[in-house]
């Protein structure tokens, strides 16, 4: 922790253990003590730590190739970008690395697609934002956000950007104009706190877009592939979006693999030299994604994160008057609004801590908890039980 405080740039404030090993929903710190993991790397590590199928995948790409760049073809792309491809139901896919990039990478399609499809005026693309937003931190993307810390200190901001409250549809009508290319949207907002839309609102962002010719961005980083109960948190409304923004849990929680997903008429904006990435689409990330598309296509993980979901759903609105104010669940996912009486969210956190459970606070008095998909009823109701005496004082 010393050597870290030192030497690091202080753009993160984490808890103050240090792990050495993981397996499955717990995780080992260096003086051998074991803790439950709640948080699950945002989500990046859905099928937990070690998945043995993940690795296996892992270990037999390391013996073979795990870098060309995209100046060349390697054996695991064309599988990777075409699996991934029918999960999503779009015919082309443009792998990245971390879930900025693949957002930046979905921005300048939109844009792009704007003026060749639509026929937007060169340079006047405009694309609509939700309030509350949260899809990475470059200097673009933290330009529309409305969180101080991430945005502060870090302009100018490029322009083109319009924002809008989340689950506002008549804002979001409001908004659009002749120049509006897409609407760039979370179907649930992580960091925001788990903050989940008014019923239908998903439906009308889709309706209003199809109006306008605009074209509707899922960003599904933290709340897709699997994490919601769902494929994809669309799905809970039926709702296909042109875009699809995919990463965290694409990586099986061992390599950074993002991607975008699309229709030809989107993606296809795209020609050699316009975008790309050293290593976007390498042969060790498309192996290990290719065994996360192949879990996922069973549906096995769906029906566990919908089981435990609810679970988690019943055992929390119980807190609820208990040193809760407030639940927001959906899947294996959820967001809970700590009575400021109790503390803080941090101070929530670093009491679990003490009792062995890792989890994230965010803004104010709200922490979030995603377990691993793969955590077992007995350990999960163990984890919030923890959670319960922690807000009850005890």
């Amino acid at each position: 922790m010393e050597l870290a405080e030192s030497r690091t740039a202080h753009n993160y404030h984490p808890l103050p253990v240090v792990v050495a090993h993981a397996e499955g929903a717990w995780m080992t710190d260096v003086d051998g003590r074991a803790f439950l993991d709640m948080l699950a790397g945002y989500s990046a590590l859905n099928f937990g730590h070690g998945h043995p199928a993940l690795l296996q995948a892992a270990h037999e790409q390391l013996d073979k190739v795990t870098l060309t760049s995209r100046a060349f073809v390697h054996d695991q792309f064309g599988a990777f970008c075409s699996e991934l491809g029918d999960l999503t139901g779009k015919d082309m896919v443009l792998p990245m690395n971390s879930g900025a990039e693949a957002v930046e990478t979905a921005l300048k399609v939109a844009r792009k697609w704007g003026y060749e499809v639509k026929g937007v005026p060169d340079d006047t693309a405009e694309i609509v934002v939700m309030s509350g937003n949260f899809h990475g931190r470059t200097s673009t993307i933290v330009g529309f956000s409305d969180d101080a810390a991430a945005r502060n200190g870090f302009g100018p901001f490029a322009p083109g950007f319009v924002t809008v409250e989340y689950g506002d549809l008549d804002a979001l009508r409001a908004a659009i104009t002749d120049r509006t290319v897409a609407v760039l949207l979370e179907p649930i907002q992580g960091e925001g706190g788990v903050l989940i839309p008014p019923d239908g609102y998903l439906r009308g962002v889709r309706e209003i877009c199809d109006a306008h010719q605009v074209l509707m961005v899922a960003d599904e980083i933290q709340a897709g592939l699997g994490r919601t109960g769902r494929t994809f948190a669309c799905d809970h409304e039926d709702v296909v979006p042109d875009v699809y923004i995919l990463g965290k849990a694409l990586g099986g929680g061992i390599v950074p693999v993002s991607a975008v997903a699309a229709d030809k008429n989107v993606l296809g904006v795209l020609r050699p030299g316009q975008h790309g990435s050293t290593f976007g689409g390498n042969p060790l990330a498309c192996a290990v994604g290719r065994e996360v598309v192949s879990m996922l296509a069973t549906g096995d993980f769906q029906q566990r994160a919908t089981a435990l979901g609810e679970i988690m759903r019943d055992r929390l609105e119980k807190l609820i008057g208990n040193g809760v104010l407030a639940v927001r669940v959906r899947g294996l996912w959820a967001g809970i609004d700590i009575d400021p009486k109790v503390g803080s969210g941090r101070d929530v956190c670093e009491a679990l801590m003490a009792r062995r459970v890792l989890a994230k606070d965010t803004h104010g008095s709200t922490i979030r908890l995603a377990p691993p998909l793969v955590i077992s009823e007995e350990d999960l109701l163990w984890g919030l039980d923890q959670l319960a005496e922690v807000v009850a004082g005890a």
